[in-house]
């Protein structure tokens, strides 16, 4: 049902992902994360790929943190903050971060093995029901991705719609 993965490159944290549809208290789960009762990022699924993209955004994230550099205030921010290809904030929020009409969310949880997870505490502040992440592709609004990244039709012919985003969000900070 969820999906834990290792960081490569941060042996010592682990990734947790968690989707669920039919989520009816989008609103509170909203109001939770931002006071810190949810310690996860409430992702809006129309606007992911696959959950790869999800493990790139966090391993930069998570990066960030350990290097005194990220942009925002909390981890669970810089991963929001990291799916876009823009530098701008509050756009990243708006387009990235669940809002209170959504009906499905996808939440990441990043956690140093040593600390013990309780991923039943999570689900059940959801009020909806949890599917497998591998399904996040059901939700994805392709025409929304495409624009949002500005993929081009001769870009889809070389590669796929996840190369293509993740390449964007791989290479925003680099001037």
């Amino acid at each position: 049902m969820y999906l834990t993965q290792d960081l490569e490159l941060f042996p010592e944290y682990t990734v947790t992902q968690l989707l669920f549809k039919d989520v009816k208290n989008a609103t509170e789960l909203r109001k939770m994360a931002v006071n810190g009762e949810i310690k996860g990022a409430l992702i809006n699924p129309s606007m992911v790929v696959d959950a790869f993209q999800i493990l790139v955004a966090t391993n930069k994230a998570v990066h960030l943190h350990k290097i005194g550099k990220m942009k925002t205030r909390s981890l669970y921010s810089e991963i929001i903050f990291n799916l876009s290809p823009t530098n701008n904030i509050s756009e990243a929020f708006k387009r990235f971060g669940i809002s209170d009409s959504d009906t499905a969310v996808h939440i990441v949880l990043v956690h140093n093995k040593e600390e013990p997870l309780n991923i039943d505490d999570i689900i059940s502040k959801v009020d909806g029901q949890q599917i497998d992440v591998g399904q996040v592709s059901e939700f994805t609004d392709t025409a929304k991705i495409k624009k949002l990244y500005k993929i081009t039709p001769q870009e889809e012919k070389c590669g796929s719609l996840l190369d293509a985003v993740v390449c964007r969000m791989a290479t925003k900070d680099v001037a």
